[in-house]
């Protein structure tokens, strides 16, 4: 199995900026796309941004221009730059990695992100 740890969530002032970050461990040696999604309360859960392998990236209409999606290969982490939010970013992300070794998506325990003044 793959765990995930996310950290970096909390409360930012609107414009503000925020990093999150998702540590795998486990059966890490066959990790494939990374990628972090959210919920807002209320709603459904939404994909943010995807990264594969070889570093191509794919981001929601909202948030391009915005964010931006890294990943470490060596370390298996996947990092979310958030610039310039918007109190409608407020919801909870998770991380969210395929693992070819287990044929099947993880998630992680989910972050809180808040945008408020």
């Amino acid at each position: 199995q793959v765990q995930l740890v996310e950290s970096g969530g909390g409360l930012v002032q609107p414009g503000g900026s925020l990093t999150l970050s998702c540590a795998a461990s486990g059966r890490i040696f066959s990790i494939g796309p990374m990628g972090w999604y959210r919920q807002a309360p209320g709603k459904q859960r939404e994909l943010v941004a995807t990264i594969t392998s070889g570093g191509e990236t794919n981001y929601a209409d909202s948030v391009k221009d915005r964010f931006t999606i890294s990943r470490d290969n060596a370390k298996v982490t996947v990092a979310l730059q958030m610039n310039g939010l918007k109190p409608e970013d407020t919801a909870v992300y998770y991380c969210n990695v395929w693992s070819y070794a287990e044929g099947t998506y993880y998630w992680g325990q989910g972050t809180q992100v808040t945008v408020s003044s």
